[in-house]
C-alpha cells in the first residue's frame, strides 16, 4: 500500500538551515508505533535536511523497511509507486476490530479458537493472484473526497468499493493456538489488513492482523535498514554517509553510464547529450564518477539521450551534499 507523503511539506518546528541539500537514500527500520510521516520528520531534525521523503507508508502498528529519499533523489520517487513489497506477520484469530488489526477495537464477541495449521494452507491458496480486497475502513482511500479513516474516527459509515491486488505469495508459516504466522509477497495497493480480516471471515470466527513487519520494498531490503538510534548516534559522530545505499544500486532494472566532466556540465543545464550507452534501453542511469547519480536520461535515437530527471543542480549556483562512495 503505498501512500507517498508530500515531500515539499515542511515540519511546524524549525530545523537548522542546511547550507545545500544531502542527495541519498536511507533505509530506516521503522519502529512500531511512529507513523511513517513521524520517522521523516525525525531524520529531517537529525539530518538537518528539509527535503524528505518516504517510499511507501507503513502503518504505526507495522515495523521494518521504510526507504527515504533525500534532497534532490526526491524526484526518484515516480519510480517507486508500484513497487513490490514483502511482508512477515502474525494474524490472531478469534474476534475481528474496527481497523483491522491490534490497535482497534473488537467488533466481534471474542471467541476461543485453535487454527488448524492444514485449514489455512488451504484457505491461504484463495488469497494468491488478482483478487479483489475491500481496504480497510481505517486507510487512506477516499470517499468523497474524505480519506476514509477521517469518516471512521468520527464513527460515520464507510462503505468502500473492492478494488483488484495482486497476492503474489502469500504463505502460512505456522500456527499455534488462536495465532498463524505468515509471508507475503504483494503488489503494490495491497492492505494486508484486508487479508488477515477476509480470512478471518472465510473461518466464521473473526480475525486481525496481531503484528506486521516489512522486510522488503522494490530493491530495498531489512539488512540495508538502520534504527532512527543507529541514524542519530552516527549522525553525532559527523558523518552519515556510511549509512545512506550506493547510488549505483538504485533501479537496479536501469543500466548505468559514466558521463565524462563535459557532458555533466550539459545535463545539469538539461541539454541533449551523446552517451556511450550499448544496453538499447528506453532510460538510463547517469552518473559522474562512481557514486554520483546526475540524472534519468531518455532515449532519443542511437546514443543521443535526454536528461528527463536531473539530480544535479548547476555547482555554480548550488553545491549539493551527495554521499561519498
Amino acid at each position: 500500500m503505498i501512500l507517498n507523503y508530500p515531500i515539499t511539506k515542511l515540519l511546524n518546528y524549525p530545523i537548522p538551515e542546511a547550507n545545500f541539500p544531502m542527495n541519498a537514500v536511507l533505509i530506516i527500520d521503522k519502529p512500531s508505533g511512529m507513523t511513517s510521516h513521524d520517522v521523516v520528520n525525525r531524520v529531517r531534525r537529525i539530518l538537518q535536511e528539509r527535503s524528505v521523503g518516504h517510499l511507501g507508508t507503513l502503518d504505526p502498528l507495522a515495523t521494518g523497511v521504510l526507504p527515504l529519499v533525500m534532497g534532490n533523489l526526491t524526484r526518484l520517487a515516480q519510480f517507486y509507486t508500484s513497487s513490490e513489497k514483502i511482508y512477515e506477520g502474525v494474524i490472531r484469530f478469534g474476534f475481528a476490530t474496527d481497523t483491522y488489526d491490534a490497535q482497534g477495537e473488537p467488533t466481534s464477541p471474542m471467541s476461543q479458537v485453535t487454527i488448524s495449521l492444514d485449514e489455512l494452507h488451504s484457505l491461504a491458496g484463495q488469497f494468491r493472484g488478482h483478487i479483489q480486497q475491500i481496504p480497510p475502513p481505517f486507510s487512506a482511500k477516499k470517499i468523497q473526497g474524505v480519506p476514509a479513516y477521517k469518516l471512521a474516527r468520527k464513527q460515520k459509515e464507510v462503505r468502500l468499493d473492492p478494488v483488484q491486488v495482486e497476492i503474489k505469495e502469500f504463505d502460512i508459516l505456522s500456527a499455534e493456538g488462536d495465532c498463524a504466522s505468515f509471508r507475503a509477497r504483494v503488489a503494490s495497493g495491497t492492505y494486508m489488513r484486508s487479508i488477515a480480516h477476509d480470512l478471518g471471515q472465510k473461518l466464521g470466527c473473526g480475525a486481525h492482523l496481531q503484528s506486521l513487519r516489512r522486510t522488503a520494498v522494490a530493491e530495498f531490503d531489512i539488512s540495508q535498514a538502520h534504527t532512527l538510534e543507529r541514524v542519530e548516534a552516527t549522525a553525532a559522530q559527523g558523518d552519515a554517509n556510511e549509512l545512506f545505499v550506493h547510488p549505483r544500486r538504485l533501479l537496479p532494472e536501469l543500466p548505468s553510464v559514466t558521463a565524462t566532466e563535459e557532458v555533466t556540465a550539459l545535463i545539469r543545464n538539461g541539454r541533449t547529450v551523446t552517451l556511450p550507452d550499448l544496453s538499447k534501453a528506453r532510460q538510463v542511469k547517469v552518473f559522474r564518477g562512481q557514486g554520483e547519480l546526475i540524472a534519468i536520461a531518455t532515449r532519443i535515437a542511437g546514443t543521443l539521450f535526454h536528461p528527463g530527471i536531473v539530480l544535479a543542480v548547476d555547482a555554480a549556483r548550488e553545491p549539493t551534499r551527495s554521499a561519498s562512495f
